[in-house]
C-alpha cells in the first residue's frame, strides 16, 4: 500500500526539543518549561467560568481576531498597566491561540518573499 503522506512530509525528522520532552516526560517530578505548560492546575475561577460558559451554549467558533470583548478589555489593560492607547482596538489587536501562532501571523503580514531578515542569536 502506497504512503498517503507527500514525500515533504515523510522526510521531516522529528525536532530535538520533542525528543527532550519525550524524554523528561518519563523523569518523576520533573517540571516542564517548555510549551507554555504551568506547573500548577487552572485555578477554580477561571474553571468555573469554563463550565459557566459550556452550561450556557457558548461552544461555537468566534471571529478568527477574537472575541470582541475579549479585544477590548485586552487594549483596556495594556493602558491600565502599560499605559498603551489603541485608537482602533478591534481593528489593532488580535488573540491567538499562542506565541508561535502571533509570531508566525506578525511575520507573515511584514515579509514578503525575497525580503532579508537579520535574527540575532543569543
Amino acid at each position: 500500500m502506497r504512503n498517503p503522506l507527500s514525500e515533504k512530509v515523510v522526510k521531516i525528522k522529528p525536532s530535538g526539543i520533542r525528543k527532550f520532552f519525550d524524554i523528561a516526560s518519563e523523569m518523576k517530578d520533573a517540571i516542564s518549561l517548555g510549551v507554555g505548560e504551568p506547573d500548577f492546575d487552572t485555578p477554580w475561577h477561571i474553571r468555573d467560568e469554563g463550565i459557566y460558559s459550556l452550561e450556557k451554549g457558548r461552544t461555537f467558533y468566534t471571529s478568527n481576531a477574537g472575541l470582541k470583548e475579549l479585544r477590548e478589555e485586552i487594549a483596556n489593560y495594556l493602558y491600565r498597566k502599560q499605559g498603551i492607547l489603541y485608537e482602533h482596538p478591534l481593528k489593532e489587536i488580535l488573540v491567538t491561540v499562542g506565541g508561535s501562532e502571533a509570531i508566525d501571523i506578525g511575520f507573515r503580514a511584514m515579509i514578503n518573499p525575497g525580503d532579508e531578515v537579520l535574527i540575532p542569536q543569543p
